[in-house]
């Protein structure tokens, strides 16, 4: 079973960064994706940007490619994601997810997640 704590969420202007943390519990990250997804208000929850246990490329939503950055570090078992060039519409709370197998952008397809850590973006 697999634990998800994420953390640096917050209140940011226009054009600033943020750095999103998450420390996984109860697995290996070598072994397992690690995905961000968001949701805002009224919105489903949207994939942002997934990393795989073993050396392959991450993935990027559109919208978030070029500003954001993923990435992990196995021997602390973390994952973070870099966020530059915040605009309002990134604002949402943020969700860390793990999975066995593949890169998938489904929500549905990620049986671990954290609780959320806020981020608002003000213009």
């Amino acid at each position: 079973q697999v634990q998800l704590v994420e953390s640096g969420g917050g209140l940011v202007q226009a054009g600033g960064s943020l750095r999103l943390s998450c420390v996984a519990s109860g697995g290996t990250l070598s072994s397992v994706v690690m995905g961000w997804f968001r949701q805002a208000p009224g919105k489903e929850r949207a994939f942002v940007a997934a990393i795989p246990g073993i050396d392959a490329s991450p993935r990027y939503a559109d919208s978030v490619k070029g500003r954001f950055t993923i990435s992990k570090n196995n021997a602390n078992n973390a994952v973070y994601l870099e966020m530059n060039s915040l605009m309002p519409e990134d604002s949402a709370v943020y969700y860390c997810a793990a999975k066995y197998g593949s890169i998938l952008t489904t929500a549905s397809y990620y049986p671990y997640w954290g609780q959320g850590t806020q981020v608002t973006v003000s213009s």
